[in-house]
C-alpha cells in the first residue's frame, strides 16, 4: 500500500526562494534608477566624462558665488572651441555663432549658439554639455547656460541661446585648448519625431 507523499516543505522552500529572487530583482531595478543621478554627481564633482561644474544660479541667471572671479591670470591664454551636435530624432540645426575664443583664465565670457527647428511642429530639446580634455572640465564653470533647462522651438523657429562661463585660473598650465561640445536631444523621444520641412 502506497503512502501519500507530503510536500509542503519544498513548496514553502520554493516560495521563499521566489520571494528572495523578486527582492533581488526589485533592488537591482531601484539601483539602476539611482545610478544615473549618482553618476551625474560623481562626474560633476570630479569632472569625469567631461561634465562641467555649474554655478548656483542667482539674480539674472548668474551665479551668486562665481559672478566675480577671484583673479584673472593675464600671463596666459586659453583657447575655448565650441561645437554642437543634434542627435537622431531631433529635426533641428545647431551651430555656434562663435567657433572659438581666446581668453585669460578667470575672465567671464559669453558665447551664443544658433538653433533652428526644421519641422512643422513645436519640439522640446535638451542640451547636454561635455568638455575635453576631461581634466579641464572641473575648471570650466557655466554661470548661465541654455543647457540648464529644456528649450522649446515653434515650427520653423530660430533662436540664439547664450552661454556665460569662466575658465578658472586653477586650470593646468599645460592645457591651452578646451573644447565645449553640446549634444541636443529630443525630450519627447524618437517616437513622436515630426516631419521635417523641405
Amino acid at each position: 500500500m502506497e503512502t501519500a507523499i507530503n510536500t509542503p516543505q519544498p513548496v514553502r522552500s520554493n516560495r521563499k526562494l521566489v520571494i528572495k529572487l523578486l527582492c533581488i530583482v526589485a533592488a537591482a531595478f531601484a539601483f539602476g534608477f539611482a545610478l544615473v543621478p549618482l553618476y551625474d554627481v560623481l562626474c560633476s564633482v570630479t569632472g569625469f566624462n567631461g561634465k562641467t561644474k555649474q554655478g548656483s544660479v542667482g539674480v539674472g541667471g548668474l551665479s551668486a558665488a562665481s559672478s566675480a572671479p577671484s583673479r584673472i591670470d593675464l600671463s596666459r591664454i586659453v583657447t575655448v572651441e565650441f561645437t554642437g551636435t543634434v542627435m537622431p530624432g531631433l529635426p533641428w540645426e545647431m551651430r555656434p555663432l562663435t567657433n572659438s575664443l581666446d581668453l585669460h583664465p578667470g575672465e567671464m565670457h559669453q558665447a551664443k549658439f544658433l538653433v533652428h527647428n526644421r519641422s512643422d511642429k513645436p519640439i522640446i530639446g535638451q542640451a547636454v554639455p561635455s568638455v575635453s580634455p576631461g581634466q579641464a572640465a572641473q575648471h570650466f564653470e557655466k554661470l548661465d547656460c541654455f543647457c540648464f533647462s529644456q528649450q522649446t522651438l515653434a515650427p520653423g523657429e530660430t533662436k540664439e541661446l547664450p552661454l556665460t562661463f569662466i575658465v578658472k585660473p586653477e586650470i593646468d598650465e599645460q592645457i591651452r585648448t578646451v573644447t565645449l561640445s553640446y549634444a541636443f536631444f529630443n525630450v519627447a523621444g524618437e517616437k513622436s519625431a515630426p516631419k521635417e520641412r523641405e
